[in-house]
């Protein structure tokens, strides 16, 4: 069996330069690069993950902190920045937080991801001071999707603008008693607070008065958003439109609509954010984000900063578009 050893010597390069060359990292030409991938090659040498890593001060890998991985956003941006991340011969390793602040404190101490990875990905979270401070000392660059940090690349959406966005849609259409469906946030979660503030500035701006007892909690999921739009919906006084924080929390307003005999849009209209996967089928309006092209962003931004650490640190935000379709309608009379 061929070692990196052999490699080397056919290319007449050293172990590191070998090393670096197969796994994509800077400082090789392309010409060496090229004949150590050919010396490989005809030696059918395959590269020892443990042995590159003592050979380059390199893990060819890049952590993922994210709180949940079984909703669709943070599954497609998982999987749109791992494919990326691929093809340029890094792995994930994956921390999904759920709602234990435990596991919060051990993805965010820096000691769960040193000498793990080379970089840090953390996809809709709001750091603390400590936590920015702790994964900035791993010494790798680190990206946050969501959010915006001092230092870090980032990318995001604004999504106050968003929720306005969308608030401002059911006011054009002569609603004005527009609940709101939302989250709890357990994990500091950088998200459900700016589309709360956006809705409610949004009247605001309306000249509406605000009424907390037309704001429910939906969890961010599809049964959240049905148990929420069936308590709303039960009001003595109940609102007109719904706007909600979420696709997946606004396909549950609709079902609980339907399930109580209210028609949508005729009795009640309904909008949402994200643009699901799954929105267009359901025919639901909604403020679309680019999800994908966010993790893609992310991804990208993690290579730019392994290759030159020195480089700057870009910080996008990228745009929204109201997306009508047929849960929406002029207000009832």
């Amino acid at each position: 069996m061929s070692t990196i050893r052999d490699v080397a010597e056919a290319a007449g390069v050293s172990i590191a330069t070998v090393s670096r060359a197969l796994h994509g990292l800077p400082r090789v030409s392309e010409a060496t690069r090229q004949r150590v991938l050919a010396a490989a090659a005809e030696l059918r040498y395959v590269a020892s993950p443990s042995a590159a890593s003592l050979a380059s001060g390199q893990t060819n890998a890049v952590g993922v902190v994210a709180p949940f991985v079984n909703r669709w956003y943070f599954a497609a941006i998982v999987h749109s920045a791992e494919e990326r991340l691929r093809k340029a011969g890094y792995d994930l390793l994956l921390y999904s937080l759920g709602t234990d602040a435990q596991e919060r404190r051990r993805a965010f101490s820096g000691t769960l991801l040193s000498k793990r990875v080379d970089a840090v990905l953390v996809l809709g979270l709001h750091p603390t001071a400590e936590e920015v401070a702790a994964l900035s000392a791993l010494g790798g660059p680190v990206a946050i999707v969501g959010a915006k940090v001092p230092g870090w690349a980032s990318v995001r959406i604004d999504d106050e603008a968003a929720a306005r966005c969308a608030v401002r849609h059911l006011l054009d259409l002569g609603h004005r008693r527009i609940g709101f469906i939302g989250g709890d946030d357990p994990l500091q979660t950088a998200m459900p607070g700016a589309r709360r503030v956006g809705y409610r500035a949004e009247l605001a701006a309306a000249g509406l008065p605000g009424h907390p007892e037309l704001e429910a909690v939906g969890g961010f999921t599809v049964s959240g958003g049905h148990a929420a739009a069936t308590r709303l919906l039960r009001m003595a006084d109940p609102p007109t439109a719904l706007f909600a924080a979420s696709d997946e929390m606004a396909m549950g307003a609709v079902q609980a609509a339907r399930h109580a005999g209210v028609g949508v849009p005729q009795d009640l209209s309904v909008i949402g954010i994200d643009d699901h996967e799954m929105a267009e089928l359901l025919d639901l309006t909604t403020v679309a984000q680019p999800v994908v092209a966010q993790g893609v962003l992310a991804a990208e931004m993690i290579l730019a900063a392994l290759h030159d650490p020195d480089g700057p640190l870009p910080s996008v935000t990228v745009p929204t578009e109201l997306v009508v379709r047929g849960t929406t309608g002029p207000a009832p009379r």
